[in-house]
């Protein structure tokens, strides 16, 4: 698979044998695409995490707890959903999704059907929750670029853009593709960002439960 913003058709070559260039792949359990981006996997695992409710569905609307049922969703439903969040790069779009799956999964759990016109904010009083699935990706993801960025390692060579070669770099039209570590949120770059992961402590406090909303931005 070749990802790439140039068409130039890749041949690759094993014992007079051409290997078949494919637009995606699965991956240790996550989908990689030509594109680069991370929408189809969102897709594919909402999907996985829908038909996983299904199956338990008479478990997570019976007469039990509430309390009791939400954990029960978010430990064995949003773990298949959130398998691999700590490396998306979240657009507009995917954002978007995640929140309508967050909803749907609330909506099922009370037996509450779209056509019975109920909103989603009377939705989230009713099972007493805020929108939380954004956080917890948000906070997936400090926790595992913290880990990164206190090691060396070949991934925060990979990061910091230290692997050796040669890109040619276009610049194209609109504005700059959205990168991984832009969802963290500091404005003040990239060495302060590393410099605050050398605090464990810190690190966990600045980008705890409570680090703030996660704004939408389409890129």
């Amino acid at each position: 698979m070749k990802i790439s913003r140039q068409p130039t058709p890749v041949t690759i070559k094993i014992d007079q044998k051409h290997l078949e260039n494919v637009k995606c792949f699965k991956y240790l359990g996550s989908l990689l695409t030509d594109d680069g981006r991370c929408t189809c996997e969102i897709k594919s695992r909402i999907a996985m995490a829908k038909a996983a409710f299904s199956k338990k569905k008479n478990l997570f609307t019976s007469k039990l707890d509430l309390n009791l049922r939400k954990k029960l969703v978010k430990c064995y439903i949003w773990s298949i959903a959130l398998y691999g969040a700590e490396t998306w790069t979240l657009r507009a779009v995917d954002q978007k999704h995640l929140e309508s799956f967050e909803m749907w999964c609330w909506r099922r759990m009370e037996k509450i059907s779209w056509t019975d016109y109920v909103r989603n904010e009377e939705m989230l009083i009713r099972v007493s929750e805020q929108r939380n699935i954004l956080h917890e990706i948000r906070k997936r993801k400090a926790n595992w670029i913290g880990h990164v960025l206190r090691r060396n390692c070949l991934l925060k060579e990979a990061i910091e853009g230290k692997i050796d070669g040669r890109i040619e770099v276009t610049r194209r039209r609109g504005r700059r593709r959205k990168k991984m570590l832009d969802d963290l949120g500091d404005r003040r770059g990239y060495c302060h960002l590393k410099e605050k992961a050398l605090d464990r402590i810190k690190w966990r406090n600045c980008f705890g439960r409570d680090c703030g909303p996660v704004v939408l931005t389409d890129y």
